[in-house]
């Protein structure tokens, strides 16, 4: 099966990016704390040369699909469902003072989301199941400082990833009659940036 990598920004618009071949990640014993590790190095030097979000999730994007193809972590540790909410999620690795978190998350099929950004960069990729992307863009007017538009969609399926940038807009769907599961890793998330939005109301709130 053919599988794509994708990215999303501020502007809505999902852009085909380039892969690397499967082939060329296989390792021997690659496991999630080595992950970690090379994952950080990538944000300090980042920061360091004052390289922007869409320069680096490029290296990030490799290491996940690297981590996904060879740590057999990454497949056991899934979430049981949860009827009620229709969202679960294991956190794989969240420490105080570390720039990333990462976790898996099962939605139950026709689950689906606010329309939201992460205050921080986000890299998901599909494990199992569809999920529909909708994408959306900040158009604020004086009288509707949180307007948003809709831009478009995209189905990612089992070894698609998607990223995001801090200030990228989705919204996500379960589809099909099995659950979907994603691995999701983040930066460090800015409370500030973070939002919630309504587009029937054209409102924005922080959450």
């Amino acid at each position: 099966m053919k599988t794509a990598d994708w990215l999303v920004k501020k502007d809505g618009i999902c852009c085909l990016c380039q892969s690397v071949r499967d082939w060329d990640l296989l390792a021997e014993e690659y496991r999630l704390y080595r992950f970690l590790t090379e994952a950080e190095d990538i944000i300090r030097l980042a920061a360091a040369e004052g390289m922007n979000e869409i320069s680096y999730l490029s290296g990030l994007r490799m290491l996940v699909r690297k981590l996904v193809l060879n740590c057999y972590t990454i497949k056991t540790r899934l979430p049981e469902a949860n009827s009620k909410t229709g969202v679960s999620v294991v956190m794989l690795y969240d420490e105080l003072g570390f720039p990333m978190t990462i976790q898996t998350e099962m939605n139950l099929p026709g689950t689906t989301s606010p329309i939201h950004n992460h205050g921080t960069w986000g890299i998901v990729v599909v494990l199992e199941g569809k999920q529909k992307n909708t994408f959306w863009k900040r158009n604020p007017t004086s009288e509707f400082p949180g307007k948003i538009d809709r831009v478009g969609e995209r189905i990612i399926e089992p070894g698609d990833i998607i990223s995001f940038t801090t200030d990228a807009i989705h919204s996500i769907e379960a589809l099909g009659d099995n659950p979907t599961i994603t691995l999701n890793l983040y930066g460090e998330t800015h409370g500030d940036k973070r939002f919630q939005f309504d587009f029937n109301k054209q409102t924005a709130k922080n959450f």
